[in-house]
């Protein structure tokens, strides 16, 4: 979600002397990526594996969602570059790759993946240099199949690397952004400092990943090999392939009775900017009560398309594409915008909102290469009610869905969302009824899926059996206040820093959590990420009372939480607040955790939790970590947890209740091994 994230004076932590240099090898990451552990001259061998968030898709079984395509991780590939990682330390590559592992190629190195399945169509997630001055680089990447060339794609980072401070700059060489805001890697306030610390540049890289799809002309069997090749000579010194998805591509669809885009101008071949067409369509189509169609093509648009009770159905993602320019407008906007780009809008909630809105089957290619938190360059947005979002592909736009309310009974299904500047969906102030199901969603630069109840509480919302891969920044979910929200049976793997998997946050002005909150048959992997502010780590969830109290109905039931970084679990308060606000009637149930780098509770705020059957084992450090509010008073902490019994693995030992003391605030991390069936 938008907003600034200038650290706080305090944390939620006792203050610490010891300071931490995380400035320290940046400057390597444009030149190359480190290269942390090398492989043969060739690995991987004769048999795909296929992966889901790059784990056995056993572990992961009905969770996430559905999609048409298979992921092969290009690690367990075979190759003759260099194996990446494994790594969580945020500003390198591997820390960003699905998984924490890639494969660093050379010019003249490959990777070459076995089809699992049938396929015509592949999508690459890469990544490749700076240019020295920012702005991004354009590479070849050879395609063959079998031996045999087959295409050539023009690889880009002009929609990665990103630096500095929030909002972010394009400038590998900028200085601090906001000199007065205090740092983590020298422990101050670089503007208050004597002497004035030296930060190196680039400072904190991050975004580096972007991915492509490709149509390979013809379908190839399973067991056909797809080679990636660096080739000499290529501009990039250096090209990452993180992994290979492989799809069947189906045929365009066909919509014979409609309002076809074509007979009212629009060019297909994106060379004559078809914005003005499309708005002609959709103006026939409400008087004729038609759908709107748009064949196969790439079309240009360069503004928003306005929507309301109207029905736009795409030939498929792979075959309809929308695509356009950011435009800089000649003076801001009302609402504060300096640019426009791409995107079919509904109407504005004070203008009464659209509804009855259909948007199907194409796909949304902005041009946003930077974060303007005022610029409305969403591929989707505006207010919309009784509509649907489904099956689009959005790609290169600020945020892919962000709806600002008041709407009820929206649905977003079926959607791949990636590559985005911020968040990937957004159900924003007073959002209710609605549904985000089986969307796809890899490398936010903010949140994957949010809701923000800012100023009118959304109402009766739920997530559901939604993918959220490699967010950047911030969390794979995050609920931001809220009345009877559900949250079942998604997938969240890799984020990388200033969140982490499932975020619970009474924070950035929301309404307060009433009624229920439920988190049901969620996965996270490799979740609680290093909290850059307070220099601690968090949990895979994690419940954080800033701006009031937490004291709904809060049901944690039946979810995994694989492979933390550091804590499953986190209840926290700021550390200027501690003592105002508290977390309470918080419910864990039939939880398993797989593997800690320190704890499985971490509770830094004052408040209550119980649980029941909730099975830990590989835990790094004490099974609980019970700071409280830090008074450390002879009564004990003040947050209590409770054993409602079934609790299995040691992790919740008798002599740890009821709010015994057993604060280390920062504990030694021990790296668990793999995830594996329970």
């Amino acid at each position: 979600m938008f907003r600034s994230l200038m650290p706080a004076r305090g944390r939620p932590g006792r203050p610490s002397g010891t300071a931490v240099a995380l400035a320290a090898g940046l400057a390597v990451l444009v030149a190359g990526p480190t290269v942390a552990a090398a492989s043969p001259s060739t690995s991987g061998g004769a048999q795909p594996v296929v992966t889901r968030a790059a784990l056995d898709p056993a572990l992961v079984a009905g969770r996430g969602a559905d999609v048409d395509f298979v992921e092969q991780e290009a690690e367990n590939a075979r190759t003759t570059g260099e194996i990446i990682g494994p790594d969580r330390s945020a500003y390198t590559l591997p820390a960003e790759a699905s998984g924490r592992r890639a494969v660093r190629l050379t010019p003249g190195e490959y990777v070459e993946f076995v089809l699992p399945s049938a396929a015509n169509g592949i999508t690459v997630r890469y990544s490749i240099p700076d240019a020295p001055q920012g702005g991004g680089i354009t590479a070849p990447l050879r395609v063959g199949v079998n031996g045999k060339h087959v295409r050539t794609m023009t690889l880009t980072s002009q929609y990665s690397w990103l630096y500095n401070q929030y909002p972010f700059s394009n400038d590998p060489q900028a200085g601090l952004l906001h000199p007065d805001w205090w740092i983590t890697e020298c422990q101050c306030v670089p503007s208050a400092t004597t002497p004035a610390p030296v930060i190196s540049t680039p400072f904190r890289p991050t975004h580096f990943y972007d991915e492509q799809r490709l149509l390979l002309g013809r379908t190839y069997r399973a067991g056909d090999k797809i080679r990636l090749t660096a080739p000499p000579g290529s501009a990039a010194a250096w090209t990452v392939i993180d992994l290979l998805d492989s799809e069947l591509v189906a045929p365009p669809h066909v919509r014979l009775l409609a309002a076809n885009v074509l007979a009212f101008g629009a060019d297909p071949t994106g060379r004559r900017d078809s914005a003005d067409a499309l708005d002609r369509a959709i103006a026939f189509a409400k008087r004729t009560h038609l759908k709107v169609y748009i064949p196969p093509g790439t079309y240009q648009v360069n503004r928003h398309i306005i929507v309301d009770d109207v029905t736009i159905e795409g030939a498929g993602n792979w075959h309809t594409i929308i695509k356009g320019r950011e435009v800089a407008l000649p003076t801001p906007a009302p609402d504060g915008s300096v640019h426009t780009g791409v995107g079919f809008y509904g109407r504005e909630a004070a203008d009464g909102g659209s509804r009855n809105v259909h948007l199907s089957g194409f796909a949304i290619e902005g041009d946003v290469r930077e974060r303007i938190d005022t610029d409305q360059v969403n591929a989707i947005g505006g207010a919309m009610s009784d509509s649907t979002i489904d099956g689009l592909y959005l790609h290169h736009t600020k945020v892919g869905v962000w709806f600002d309310g008041p709407a009820r009974n929206v649905r977003v299904t079926n959607n791949i969302i990636v590559d985005q500047i911020a968040d990937a969906l957004n159900f924003h102030t007073g959002v209710t009824d609605s549904v985000a199901a089986h969307n796809f969603v890899r490398n936010t630069g903010d949140d994957g899926l949010a809701m923000w109840s800012e100023k009118t509480a959304n109402a009766r919302n739920t997530f559901d059996h939604n993918t959220v891969q490699s967010p950047t920044l911030a969390n794979g979910i995050a609920i931001y206040g809220g009345t009877d929200t559900t949250v079942s049976h998604n997938l969240v793997a890799d984020p990388v820093r200033e969140g982490s998997g499932l975020h619970v946050g009474a924070r950035f002005g929301a309404e307060p959590f009433t009624g229920h909150l439920r988190f049901t048959n969620n996965t996270t992997a490799r979740a609680g990420t290093y909290e850059l502010n307070w220099n601690i780590g968090l949990g895979a969830i994690w419940i954080f009372a800033l701006d009031r109290s937490i004291d709904a109905d809060i049901q944690v039931t039946g979810d995994a939480y694989l492979d933390n970084t550091y804590n499953a679990i986190m209840l926290v308060s700021d550390w200027p607040v501690k003592d105002l606000y508290s977390i309470t009637n918080v419910q864990f149930r039939d939880v398993r955790v797989d593997g800690t780098g320190t704890s499985v509770v971490s509770a830094r705020a004052a408040g209550s939790a119980s649980f029941a059957n909730v099975d830990a084992r590989n835990v790094g450090a004490v099974g609980v970590n019970n700071c409280g509010s830090f008074h450390f008073t002879p009564a004990g902490s003040e947050f209590t947890l409770t054993d409602l019994g079934g609790n299995d693995g040691g992790w919740l030992a008798p002599w740890l209740l009821p709010n015994t003391i057993t604060c280390d605030d920062r504990p030694p991390v021990s790296p668990p091994p793999p995830p594996a069936q329970w």
